[in-house]
């Protein structure tokens, strides 16, 4: 089967570990990067920045797909912006998926989300659109992430937890069995998550207390 064609948007340090999951996803060949225009003609690893997010319209009429790579340290609203604009016009919006061993057939991955190298993915999860699952990531059976969220490295959910839109589970969070985390929410690198949030914030300890 060809590949298909994928721009990617943002050439920051993400952009190089989007690269690496889309080399061993082996189904996606990289036509190039859009960023800042002074940028152009320059590469991350091995691929051009060959435009601005200016030329979307173009490049959707050439029959690309699109992933945003632009990284999400704290707010979800940079890649939130680009994929409703994306959305707006139409383009079809890549999902990627390092290791497809790693993730249930059960699972549900939405468009535009990233499945980077060591996840596992359990039985009956629903992940929304836009989403970054990032290396080492474990989401166990029946959880549920909204949109925009970032699953950063190493953070374990179990069984049957809710993550809301547009949050961030900072490296090695661990967050309990059945615990429902209310949308716009951070929880800190190492922190232990094991009762609801119910008001967005930010989290951080063990157990998590709001900053």
């Amino acid at each position: 089967m060809p590949k298909q064609s994928l721009i990617l948007i943002g050439g920051g340090g993400h952009c190089k570990s989007v690269l690496e999951v889309i080399r061993t996803s082996g189904k996606w060949h990289v036509a190039g990067i859009l960023d800042r225009k002074e940028l152009i003609g320059t590469s991350v690893l091995d691929q051009k920045i060959i435009g601005t997010d200016d030329e979307l319209d173009a490049y959707i009429a050439a029959g690309h797909y699109f992933l945003i790579t632009i990284g999400q340290i704290k707010s979800a609203q940079p890649r939130q912006r680009i994929f409703e604009s994306l959305l707006a016009k139409g383009a079809p919006i890549a999902t990627v998926i390092a290791d497809e061993r790693g993730v249930s057939s059960y699972a549900a991955i939405g468009a535009g989300t990233v499945i980077h190298h060591r996840v596992s993915v359990n039985a009956d999860v629903m992940i929304g659109q836009n989403c970054i699952i990032n290396t080492g990531a474990n989401v166990e059976h029946d959880c549920r992430i909204g949109d925009h969220t970032h699953i950063s490295t190493g953070v374990l959910l179990n069984g049957n937890v809710v993550v809301g839109d547009t949050c961030l589970l900072g490296t090695g969070s661990i967050v309990s069995h059945g615990v429902q985390i209310a949308a716009q929410t951070i929880v800190g690198a190492g922190s232990l998550v094991i009762r609801d949030i119910t008001v967005p914030g930010t989290y951080v300890g063990v157990p998590c207390k709001k900053t």
